[in-house]
């Protein structure tokens, strides 16, 4: 859950062609929205770095790839940049902010979507997370690396609002004393974390899992990919496994708000970074 207070956050939806900001204690939405009874529905969660949302395009991207997989329509960019101006009007931009942007299917009759857009600080646990690293338990999806390439009824990279699972792994790693996860395949190949993409540095490339497994496709990572590629360090698109980052000379969870948080322990086992965390970090704020 994003945290602030009342008066550090903001709220806007989507009504009658227009970007209304409403008081973040106010309700936005009714009680029989799918989005809420059913988690049908997507959403993006969006860095705000001095006042401004400069990867925001990447997302509304993503956002309107996952709507399609689900048959939902969506407003359009330009509804999205709209939300995005009346949450940042007034907004103090001497902090970071986490900007989440949902699209439901109201009530589900296919006129009537939900577009809400919310801002609020980043929480600081995100913030020591990304400045310290975090330990990682490594747990099974529970599906073939392939399988939900030919199922496009499990949704495999849509951003969708179902997130139970997702939430229900980190609590369980938090139960074991760790702070994330990453899941695996049936078989044992690595495929993303519940809230980010899986990248390590090995033989002098860059790896991250390929998406026809149905992960997420990440916005981090593709900016880190070709900031990497720009500057002369090789990135590659590689099956790995858990023995893979274990031997890998750094590993990272990368996400949008989060940024590269460095996995300094894997199941118990301590990782080093090389000084890498360093150069990700760099390539990624620039």
């Amino acid at each position: 859950m994003i945290g602030g207070t009342a008066d550090t956050r903001r709220v806007a939806v989507w009504r009658d062609d227009a970007a209304v900001p409403v008081p973040a204690g106010e309700p936005v939405m009714t009680a029989f929205d799918a989005g809420l009874g059913r988690g049908d529905g997507v959403f993006e969660s969006v860095h705000v770095v001095d006042g401004g949302t400069p990867y925001l395009d990447a997302h509304l991207e993503r956002l309107a790839r996952s709507a399609g997989l689900l048959d939902l329509a969506d407003p359009g960019a330009a509804a999205w940049h709209a939300l995005t101006e009346a949450t940042l009007h007034d907004w103090d931009d001497s902090g970071e902010g986490a900007l989440r942007l949902f699209l439901t299917r109201g009530l589900g009759d296919g006129t009537t979507p939900s577009a809400v857009a919310l801002l609020a600080p980043v929480p600081d646990e995100v913030l020591r997370q990304r400045e310290q690293g975090v330990s990682v338990l490594v747990l099974s999806l529970g599906v073939p690396a392939g399988f939900r390439r030919e199922a496009p009824w499990l949704l495999g990279g849509a951003k969708t609002l179902s997130y139970a699972v997702n939430m229900a792994a980190v609590r369980h790693a938090h139960r074991h004393g760790t702070d994330d996860v990453v899941f695996t395949s049936l078989e044992g190949r690595v495929l993303e974390g519940p809230t980010s993409t899986v990248v390590w540095a090995a033989d002098g490339e860059l790896r991250t899992p390929p998406v026809d497994t149905g992960i997420l496709p990440g916005t981090t990572q593709a900016r880190l990919f070709a900031r990497a590629a720009a500057e002369g360090w090789p990135t590659a698109v590689v099956p790995g496994t858990v023995a893979d980052l274990l031997g890998a000379d750094a590993v990272w969870l990368l996400s949008g708000i989060r940024g590269a948080a460095h996995v300094h322990t894997l199941d118990g086992v301590r990782l080093g970074d090389g000084g890498l965390t360093e150069r990700v970090r760099g390539l990624l704020a620039r």
